[in-house]
């Protein structure tokens, strides 16, 4: 009787272990996440928001970041589901595994955890050699980035969510460890976590030497700065944009993302005489 108790433990085990064939993610970066490591065939759902790649776009949604449709989910027939940790609420998480799904949650990404998160859903997936690949070239494009910007010239940079309100972000997000890569410093990375308000007067007393604006800004998004004197960045023309989606998710993504804000953040350096700096 022992022994086929540790014969049904052991065969319960394997089952764990076995390659999924049906993924849920509840995040959209994890969904990013998993068509980069080379199981994107096997994602058979997600949620609100998910978009990229193309394919994400039709895939069937479970709730959002904040909540879980159980009846939809059980639907799907997953064998596993990949949550958020840190951004997935807890109980959320614990709710699934109640329903007896294989739950694996990944902790909040900043720009150095990418690749090794795309190596751990490669093990869970059993596509180690596609995300071995995916990893690889993150790193080479992060290395390569960090390395020419290494010594560079410090620039203060504001970074603009939205202008009517004023929303910017604080040092927890993904956009001020791009800025920092780059050899800048976002000027409200003191001033809270998350997204916030801020006030115009707030940003002239910080006086960034390079307004960011991310999504799809227009020139009415910079009006308010671009007539305004004395402002550093507005009397050098440093109102640019980058391509939001590529800042904000903590995924793939985040490595193109480090691209456009290392050259909007070198363009300005040269608007104000600065070279960015090299060995």
């Amino acid at each position: 009787m022992r022994h086929l108790a540790v014969l049904v433990l052991l065969g319960l085990a394997q089952a764990v272990a076995a390659e999924p064939a049906r993924i849920v993610t509840l995040a959209p970066h994890l969904a990013e996440m998993v068509f980069a490591a080379g199981a994107g065939e096997r994602l058979v759902g997600s949620v609100a928001h998910t978009d990229y790649p193309e394919a994400a776009k039709a895939l069937p949604r479970v709730g959002d970041a904040f909540g879980v449709d159980a009846e939809r989910l059980v639907a799907l027939q997953p064998d596993l589901v990949l949550a958020w940790e840190g951004g997935n609420p807890a109980l959320v998480i614990d709710r699934i595994r109640a329903l007896g799904i294989r739950v694996e949650a990944l902790p909040a990404t900043g720009v150095e955890d990418v690749p090794d998160q795309l190596e751990t859903i490669g093990a869970l997936a059993g596509t180690p050699d596609t995300a071995g690949r995916a990893a690889r070239a993150y790193r080479q494009q992060i290395d390569r980035l960090r390395a020419a910007h290494r010594i560079a010239t410090p620039l203060r940079v504001f970074y603009q969510i939205s202008a009517r309100p004023l929303y910017t972000v604080g040092a927890d997000q993904p956009i001020s460890a791009l800025i920092e890569l780059c050899g800048g410093s976002n000027v409200f990375g003191d001033a809270g976590r998350g997204a916030f308000v801020v006030s115009r007067e707030a940003v002239i007393a910080r006086d960034p030497e390079l307004i960011l604006a991310g999504g799809d800004s227009s020139s009415k998004d910079f009006a308010q700065w671009r007539e305004l004197r004395g402002l550093t960045a507005a009397d050098a023309g440093n109102l640019l944009q980058v391509n939001a989606d590529y800042v904000a998710r903590p995924g793939p993504r985040l490595a193109l993302g480090a691209a456009d804000v290392c050259a909007a953040m070198d363009q300005a350096r040269r608007a104000l005489g600065r070279e960015t700096s090299r060995d």
